[in-house]
């Protein structure tokens, strides 16, 4: 009897501990059905790049209006890498949409010798037309001042973008940007100065800071030539980091700086700005990055 009390008290026990296990899993929801813990709300997708834009507006300075290109001291938008419509270049506009459609379809606000703080005129101007692409080209002439000293400082050269792109979300949201990066100054100089001719028309004040006694190559002169490309690589820097801020915005990545210009690509009256050939591979850099799916 005593034996047979022993094991009853342990079946007891063994039940006990059994039914209290079960009891607590239920408390802490183990397999019951307890309150389903909120979803973290999912970030917003980042809008898929339109790689076929139906409608284009160029802003910037004077290499988007073709300036020196087809004259002597004129612009000649006819051929600029973003709008034009000539045959020999072949603009971003016409490979994207089309000749016809690119007549009617795409818009020129650039300025020649405007610089970073006259962007946000020009993409007012652009954003009033709502197009479905922006492309920015600008500055050069932010480093091509009279001197070092002048060129605009880099917190302004990145004010004037971010308040650009304001201007811009504030009438076409929608909107995508495609930036060009500022070319390389000191490799125009230094195949330009190749040409007596080119540097004749330099001394008239063509980007003195990069530009001026041409063949100089003295200590001084060449700090200050390296002082104007360390400029021209901060303000693309600045262009990258800004445009990443906008969900809409697309950087070159620094193709047009890097593209290694010949005096092919140079206007044959000021040996700096870029010739209808130049114009054409700026063109094709714009449409491959456009075009491109990341």
């Amino acid at each position: 009897m005593r034996k047979q009390g022993h094991r009853s008290r342990a079946v007891v026990a063994v039940l006990t501990a059994a039914l209290v296990g079960v009891a607590g899993c239920d408390a802490v929801g183990g397999d019951s059905a307890g309150p389903t813990p909120k979803a973290k709300a999912s970030p917003k997708p980042t809008p898929a790049w339109d790689s076929s834009p139906a409608s284009i507006a160029a802003v910037g300075d004077s290499i988007t209006r073709g300036f020196d290109a087809c004259g002597v001291l004129k612009d000649c938008p006819d051929v600029s890498w973003a709008t034009g419509g000539s045959t020999q270049v072949d603009s971003l506009a016409v490979r994207l949409l089309g000749r016809a459609r690119a007549a009617e379809r795409s818009w020129n606000f650039a300025v020649s010798g405007s610089r970073m703080a006259d962007l946000p005129t020009q993409m007012a101007q652009a954003a009033a037309r709502t197009p479905a692409l922006v492309t920015v080209m600008v500055g050069a002439n932010d480093a091509c001042r009279d001197s070092t000293a002048a060129m605009t400082s880099v917190a302004d050269f990145r004010a004037g973008f971010q308040d650009a792109l304001g201007v811009l979300r504030k009438t076409a949201p929608k909107a995508q940007v495609y930036v060009a990066s500022v070319p390389n100054l000191k490799r125009l100089w230094s195949e330009g100065r190749t040409n007596p001719l080119g540097k004749q028309v330099w001394k008239l004040g063509v980007c003195p800071s990069m530009l001026a006694d041409a063949d100089a190559v003295d200590a001084a002169a060449t700090e200050r030539r390296a002082t104007v490309q360390e400029r021209v690589e901060a303000y693309n820097t600045v262009l990258k980091e800004v445009c990443a801020e906008d969900r809409r915005c697309r950087y070159d990545g620094g193709a047009v700086y890097d593209y290694r210009f010949g005096t092919e690509q140079l206007s044959h009256w000021d040996w700096f700005h870029p010739s209808v050939n130049g114009q054409a591979r700026l063109a094709e850099i714009a449409y491959r990055k456009v075009r491109s799916v990341s």
